[in-house]
């Protein structure tokens, strides 16, 4: 077979055979990782014949004569219709406020911009499907906070790192509840939080919120059931299943014991489920309607719950992709007569969920009562593990025989593969954007705004064939403006603003593309630098958040005392050499920052040694930027020295293990927190009046 050939295979289907690494040079995916990603994705090329023959069905899948069920368009748009129906076909659009509208397609076959932003059904030639018509931004700050410049203010947390007495080992809705009201109190207007996906109730070794099995649910383990149905009834479940000096036990810890931890909530939930079905509550009823809004994706997730807990009687394996054929379909009869037989387990794992979403709502409704214009900010995943729920249920639309990761770069010389699956662009348009969509909408459901992490995977993703080396990989392309049209879409219906995390390499015009979408970059202080040079104030972008660091990063505290190199160093990461240059390069950029905060702190001196005072400053200085948002980590509020996660770490490290150190409720009254809060806020105040 010609390369040519398969080069043709391989851009049709779109995987980019040519690309550019993180330091500008060329790169050609090599013949032989092409065949085998194609074969992953679907699209057997190991002869001739048979690229010959998934040249053929693609075309036949794209271009077989019936438009895809759903197209995308800006609204005051025309669409172009010609690949499908000719000119001057007559058709029906059905509008989502139930009016009609019928006309013809004009001379080339295009649809005229006849329909408001929405969904709207289009019957044409016996066909039918949605035209997404989407608004030209997403819902933005400045429609948030109601200001053309605003200059709000928020903070991030790890909901797990939260504390309030009687949690059982590890933060909650209600310690979420406290947090917020408490922010809200001292003028913030957003609290960005950790992932909440749906994790795998069986497994609690898995709990890298990155990592999830499903990004359409909630993990149930955060639910605080007291706030819903009562602290008696919760408490009693707690006796009930014996749980409760365990769970004192663990709220003890100085690290969460998530193995522990989950397997003693999960028995109270249990015992709670079995009083709650027992009886005739009175928020019954709203459990039902919640199920029976949930529909067939719930449904699903509940079911892939019991079969996996069930596994070991069934004598399958926990993995879905080695179950027997019936099971490996969600609509099969073997899993329907499974959910018949088994419609207690599948009816608790609904009721978790019940609760989860109820505590979220509360909490964002705690979130504007007191004050904040913005709210939760939930965080969206790269992907979803490709052995979990989202990826069983949605098979057509989920890459499962693949894995996300990142390409080899400086860094890291091997690549990266975080082992999630990603959408199937092609299974994306084959279905109408279903899963995509219903997972903004889940996203979006009881937030104010939603954080993108890896926002460039809109774009393009490194996918790896499973098994394989991250080197072994090549970047698959995805249907960027359809997706942000999408995204703009439901943005709108949800009233909250978007935030893409874009830090890494991102793809050449990207951040143009975002940015004219009303999408928010992210710049963290410890990057707004070369060699040590930090970007003056009024230069940061005013179309990206600021902030401090992240959870992958060191918080200040710990850069400012080189924590981060110490723990690379002890763990091997670096030789001797490398941990030198690492800390000469380090002192540079400490003189650096220290040399760009007194330029813009009266009264701080280039020479200051004190980190609290460098802490202030550093907080000050990013509150004084054209950002419309910043967000400061409550651990560097609190001036915390060590961070939730630390990449290319597994057991070495406690990875999102880590608690705050105080209640949630008194958190933000501990002296550095409540003066650092209070710079931020008068910082924020300043840059208003400046800019205005």
């Amino acid at each position: 077979m010609s390369n040519e050939q398969l080069e043709k295979l391989a851009t049709a289907v779109g995987v980019s055979v040519h690309w550019v690494d993180a330091n500008a040079r060329p790169q050609t995916v090599s013949p032989e990782v092409l065949c085998n990603v194609l074969e992953a994705l679907g699209y057997p090329a190991g002869s001739r014949e048979a690229i010959d023959a998934s040249l053929q069905r693609l075309q036949t899948e794209r271009h077989g004569g019936s438009a895809p069920p759903l197209l995308t368009v800006d609204a005051d748009s025309p669409l172009n219709l010609s690949a499908w129906f000719a000119p001057h076909t007559p058709f029906t659009l059905h509008l989502e406020d139930g009016a009609s509208i019928n006309s013809v397609l004009d001379a080339q076959a295009v649809l005229p911009a006849l329909a408001p932003v929405g969904y709207q059904q289009l019957e044409i030639d016996g066909q039918q499907l949605t035209i997404a018509v989407a608004p030209r931004t997403c819902y933005s700050m400045a429609m948030a906070c109601k200001d053309d410049t605003p200059r709000a203010w928020g903070l991030t947390t790890q909901v797990y790192s939260l504390r309030r007495e009687g949690d059982g080992g590890f933060g909650d809705t209600q310690a979420l509840e406290n947090l917020v009201r408490s922010a809200g109190e001292r003028g913030a207007d957003a609290l960005a939080i950790s992932p909440m996906h749906a994790m795998f109730a069986d497994d609690p070794q898995r709990y890298s919120p990155y990592s999830p099995s499903s990004r359409l649910f909630f993990n149930a383990l955060y639910a605080s059931p007291g706030t819903l149905l009562g602290e008696r009834a919760w408490r009693q479940a707690i006796e009930d299943s014996g749980v409760a000096d365990e769970l004192q036990r663990l709220e003890a810890l100085p690290l969460i014991d998530w193995p522990a931890a989950a397997a003693a909530k999960w028995r109270a939930l249990r015992k709670l489920y079995e009083a709650f079905s027992a009886g005739t509550h009175p928020l019954q009823e709203d459990f039902a309607s919640f199920r029976h809004a949930g529909g067939e994706a719930l449904e699903n997730h509940c079911r892939f719950e019991a079969i996996r807990e069930s596994a070991a009687s069934l004598n399958i394996s926990a993995n879905w992709h080695e179950w027997p054929e019936d099971f490996k379909q969600p609509r099969s009869q073997a899993v329907s007569l499974f959910a018949a037989a088994h419609a207690g387990d599948i009816g608790f794992h609904a009721f978790v969920q019940w609760l989860i979403a109820r505590g979220l709502e509360r909490t964002q409704t705690a979130a504007r009562a007191a004050g904040m214009r913005i709210g939760l900010i939930a965080d969206l995943a790269v992907g979803a593990d490709g052995a979990g729920s989202q990826a069983w249920s949605r098979q057509d639309e989920l890459l499962s025989a693949l894995t996300v990761g990142a390409p080899p770069d400086v860094l890291n010389r091997q690549g990266q593969s975080w082992g999630i699956s990603a959408f199937s662009p092609e299974g994306l348009k084959r279905n109408g954007f279903r899963a995509f969509i219903e997972m903004l909408r889940a996203s979006f459901a009881h937030a104010g705004g939603l954080r993108i992490d890896h926002v460039m995977g809109l774009q393009r993703l490194w996918v790896i064939p499973v098994g394989a080396s991250p080197k072994e990989g090549a970047y698959l392309n995805f249907p960027l403006d359809d997706m942000l049209r999408l995204l703009c879409l439901e943005s709108w219906r949800h009233k909250a603003i978007v935030l893409g995390e874009d830090l890494g390499t991102v793809p050449e015009g990207l951040h143009d593309k975002l940015s004219s979408r009303a999408i928010l970059g992210m710049r963290v202080l410890l990057f707004e630098q070369q060699h040590g040079q930090f970007k003056p104030i009024l230069d940061w972008s005013a179309d990206a958040l600021a902030t401090t660091s992240t959870h992958d990063l060191p918080t200040l505290a710990g850069w400012i005392n080189e924590l981060d190199i110490e723990w690379h160093s002890r763990l091997g990461h670096v030789d001797a050499q490398a941990e030198r240059h690492w800390r000469e390069e380090r002192s540079r950029e400490y003189d650096g920052l220290r040399h760009a905060l007194s330029q813009n702190n009266q009264g701080f001196a280039a020479d200051t040694e004190d980190s609290a005072l460098i802490i202030d400053a550093s907080i000050r200085y990013l509150g004084h930027t054209r950002a419309p948002l910043v967000l400061l980590p409550v651990e560097d509020a609190l001036g915390v020295l060590e961070q939730a996660n630390l990449p290319g770490t597994v057991d070495s490290h406690p990875n999102w293990r880590r608690r705050l150190p105080a209640a949630s409720h008194t958190l933000l009254d501990q002296e550095d927190a409540a003066r650092r809060l209070e710079l931020l806020s008068q910082a924020r105040q300043q840059a208003a009046e400046r800019d205005r």
